[in-house]
């Protein structure tokens, strides 16, 4: 991954981790899923293409996460299709998140994360979003949930026979993270 893609990438509150003055991270495995509601039904899209790195330099660690738009799958070709369609997947073919986060919070089983989401050509801020960490061995493993929406996105809700689906698109996040 060069660091173009790098920064196209996704940033979820994993700089707490890092005990060492100068560290990295890599993402061992990590699934995201959205959520979506429909009177009619549920659905849900679900990524393991997501790729990262974090680096810690001063008592600070920033983390990089980015995972292709058309990586998502619902289980529906058509329905994925048209949700690249609706988030303008072939212009913005990456969602990217940043945060960075002092080393001291390593010794936290939960963190409070401020989060800067890139989607569909927007950006958007969550401020303290709630994740817990569990260490298993020297891997950490993340996992919440991002609290987002359409409107977060300026992406006009998609509709089934007239009716749009619910403005709120939960992403669950759960990755497992080691040193490198």
């Amino acid at each position: 991954m060069n660091l173009r893609t790098l920064a196209l990438c996704w940033f979820l509150p994993l700089s707490t981790f890092a005990s060492a003055a100068d560290s990295q991270w890599v993402l061992q495995q990590g699934t995201l899923t959205y959520h979506v509601s429909h009177r009619l039904h549920e659905s849900e899209g679900v990524s393991h293409e997501v790729r990262g790195k974090g680096i810690c330099h001063a008592g600070q660690c920033d983390f990089l996460i980015a995972v292709p738009v058309k990586s998502f799958d619902s289980g529906d070709s058509n329905r994925d299709l048209h949700m690249l369609q609706v988030t303008r997947g072939a212009q913005f073919p990456m969602v990217t998140v940043r945060t960075r986060l002092p080393e001291s919070a390593s010794t936290s089983a939960a963190i409070q994360a401020d989060l800067e989401i890139q989607f569909a050509g927007q950006t958007a801020q969550y401020k303290q979003v709630p994740f817990q960490l569990i260490t298993q061995g020297n891997q950490i493993r993340i996992t919440g949930t991002v609290p987002a929406t359409l409107t977060d996105f300026k992406i006009d809700p998609p509709s089934l026979l007239t009716i749009p689906v619910k403005n709120e698109i939960p992403v669950r996040v759960d990755l497992t993270w080691k040193p490198q």
